[in-house]
Protein backbone atom coordinates (compact mmCIF):
# COMPACT_ATOMS: atom_id res chain seq x y z
CA UNK A 1 0.00 0.00 0.00
CA UNK A 2 2.86 2.40 0.68
CA UNK A 3 4.48 1.91 -2.70
CA UNK A 4 1.78 3.89 -4.52
CA UNK A 5 2.64 7.28 -3.00
CA UNK A 6 6.38 6.59 -3.39
CA UNK A 7 5.95 5.83 -7.09
CA UNK A 8 3.83 8.95 -7.55
CA UNK A 9 6.36 11.16 -5.74
CA UNK A 10 9.26 9.67 -7.69
CA UNK A 11 7.44 10.25 -10.98
CA UNK A 12 6.73 13.88 -10.09
CA UNK A 13 10.34 14.52 -9.05
CA UNK A 14 11.76 12.82 -12.15
CA UNK A 15 9.44 14.60 -14.57
CA UNK A 16 9.93 18.03 -13.04
CA UNK A 17 13.70 17.58 -12.77
CA UNK A 18 13.96 16.46 -16.39
CA UNK A 19 11.73 19.32 -17.55
CA UNK A 20 13.80 21.87 -15.63
CA UNK A 21 17.03 20.54 -17.10
CA UNK A 22 15.53 20.52 -20.60
CA UNK A 23 14.26 24.09 -20.18
CA UNK A 24 17.64 25.27 -18.97
CA UNK A 25 19.44 23.39 -21.71
CA UNK A 26 17.20 24.90 -24.37
CA UNK A 27 17.36 28.49 -23.12
CA UNK A 28 20.90 28.97 -21.83
CA UNK A 29 22.91 28.36 -25.05
CA UNK A 30 20.90 31.03 -26.88
CA UNK A 31 21.37 33.60 -24.15
CA UNK A 32 17.64 33.62 -23.44
CA UNK A 33 16.64 34.17 -19.82
CA UNK A 34 16.12 31.01 -17.82
CA UNK A 35 14.15 32.80 -15.09
CA UNK A 36 12.52 36.16 -15.49
CA UNK A 37 14.27 38.97 -13.66
CA UNK A 38 17.30 36.87 -12.66
CA UNK A 39 20.76 37.22 -14.19
CA UNK A 40 21.79 34.19 -16.27
CA UNK A 41 25.01 33.91 -14.25
CA UNK A 42 22.89 33.08 -11.21
CA UNK A 43 19.87 31.41 -12.81
CA UNK A 44 21.63 28.75 -14.91
CA UNK A 45 23.69 27.15 -12.11
CA UNK A 46 20.74 27.24 -9.72
CA UNK A 47 18.43 25.65 -12.28
CA UNK A 48 21.00 22.95 -13.07
CA UNK A 49 21.54 22.27 -9.38
CA UNK A 50 17.80 22.10 -8.68
CA UNK A 51 17.16 19.86 -11.69
CA UNK A 52 19.94 17.48 -10.68
CA UNK A 53 18.71 17.41 -7.10
CA UNK A 54 15.16 16.60 -8.22
CA UNK A 55 16.41 13.77 -10.42
CA UNK A 56 18.47 12.40 -7.54
CA UNK A 57 15.47 12.65 -5.22
CA UNK A 58 13.29 10.79 -7.73
CA UNK A 59 15.85 8.01 -8.06
CA UNK A 60 16.13 7.85 -4.28
CA UNK A 61 12.35 7.49 -3.96
CA UNK A 62 12.35 4.63 -6.45
CA UNK A 63 15.28 3.01 -4.64
CA UNK A 64 13.28 2.96 -1.39
CA UNK A 65 10.69 0.61 -2.86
Amino acid sequence: MESGPAIFAATVFLLFGAALLAWTGARAPHGAPVAEGVRPVVAVPLALLAGGALLALGVWCLGRL
